[in-house]
């Protein structure tokens, strides 16, 4: 058998502010539970065609939403010649949770799949060959606030993935005397049982202390200011911070990858979800001196050296050895509360497994905007 991998990033080109078309109520399940009115601006894309039969979709954004503004995202499908999905709400989101706590929508389901937190997930059979993402953005009524919608795109993949999906061979280190990025460590350890109201503290923090790791490589971390209202006595107080303006409700936890490319774009950069094909193409982004975050899962064994084992993690990849071995970031620092722990190497064959295998390569892209990416492949990611 051959492992079969498409994967495609389009960035798409909406209007910053669609004019006000409609008012629509909405009842945050996670507030007062007061129906309030919202004015309502909205822009649908074209008709997408990847060129392959996609199933997982999941939407990437920049935005801002001052006051009482807020954007819902969505997109439908559909297979050749068949009738289209209905929209699946892929997040209803604001830069802060003062007007409404940040979430997703469970319980979508369609005839051919359904929405597993931010990711439209279509069974093979049903696969769409066609898709289009729509945007409202939206504020109190009479209010004056106006969301900005900065960037938006859409990764459209098929990929193997789970306990039996069939991955690559291992892949060639391409970085003649290796290369590491000067990264800063935090850990997520520190930070156990701290905030308990965001999913029960820093032991599910990996993804925002990941995406923390990396707004510090750029020196784009959130101001003193942004994180007033953390505890003075706590380390790294841009952690909880990070890990509340990444938080879904519904999925009560703050992993959910469209809310944390969001949060890293509402500091100046560019940030987008996408899936990588192989190391190679990591090893590509660090040449360019662009280090990215990585979404792995392993069992006791799979990945020598982690003292842990996981469902679902996300760490940073900050470069390879002249053997072809990853660097990386790891903000489960080996279970140790320690930041000097955080900074370690992987063997290349196993973590390029248990990335593929688990994630389908899945990666958050973070630069500045005028850090330019390497040559994209053919069938574009990036």
């Amino acid at each position: 058998m051959t492992a079969h991998r498409h994967v495609t990033f389009t960035r798409l080109d909406p209007p910053h502010q669609p004019a006000i078309d409609a008012v629509r109520g909405y009842a945050d399940p996670f507030g007062d539970g007061t129906e309030r009115r919202y004015e309502c601006g909205t822009w649908t894309s074209p008709v997408l065609r990847p060129g392959f039969a996609v199933t997982s979709v999941v939407a990437s954004w920049g935005a801002r939403t001052p006051g009482t503004a807020w954007i819902e995202f969505a997109a439908r499908g559909r297979p050749d010649g068949a009738a289209w999905s209905p929209w699946l709400v892929l997040g209803r989101w604001a830069d802060s949770d003062a007007e409404i706590h940040p979430t997703t929508v469970p319980d979508q389901a369609f005839h051919g799949g359904g929405v597993d937190t931010e990711e439209v997930r279509i069974e093979a059979d049903r696969a769409w060959d066609e898709l289009q993402l729509h945007v409202a953005l939206l504020r109190r009524e009479g209010s004056v606030d106006s969301a900005v919608l900065d960037s938006l795109g859409v990764l459209t993949s098929a990929v193997d993935r789970g306990a039996d999906a069939v991955v690559p061979p291992t892949s060639t280190g391409s970085l003649t005397g290796g290369h590491v990025l000067d990264v800063p460590a935090y850990s997520q350890q520190v930070h156990r049982n701290t905030y308990p109201q965001y999913d029960n503290g820093g032991q599910s923090w990996c993804s925002p202390t990941a995406v923390s790791m990396v707004l510090a490589y750029w020196q784009r971390l959130p101001t003193a200011a942004d994180y007033a209202w953390v505890d003075p006595d706590v380390p790294d107080r841009m952690v909880p911070h990070a890990a509340r303006g990444c938080f879904d409700a519904a999925y009560a936890g703050a992993g959910n990858w469209s809310f944390n490319v969001a949060f890293a774009a509402r500091h100046g950069l560019s940030a987008f979800v996408t899936r990588l094909r192989d190391l190679t193409e990591a090893e590509d982004f660090v040449a360019a001196g662009i280090p990215l975050v990585l979404s792995v899962a392993h069992h006791s064994g799979e990945l020598d050296g982690a003292g842990y084992e996981t469902n679902g993690h996300l760490l940073v990849v900050s470069g390879f050895t002249s053997a072809g071995d990853v660097v990386v970031d790891d903000p489960a620092s080996h279970g140790v509360a320690s930041n000097a722990e955080v900074r370690t190497t992987y063997r290349r064959d196993q973590l390029e497994r248990v990335w593929l295998r688990a994630s389908g390569g899945l990666s958050y892209v973070i630069h500045p905007p005028d850090v330019r990416l390497p040559a994209a492949p053919p069938e574009p990611n990036w």
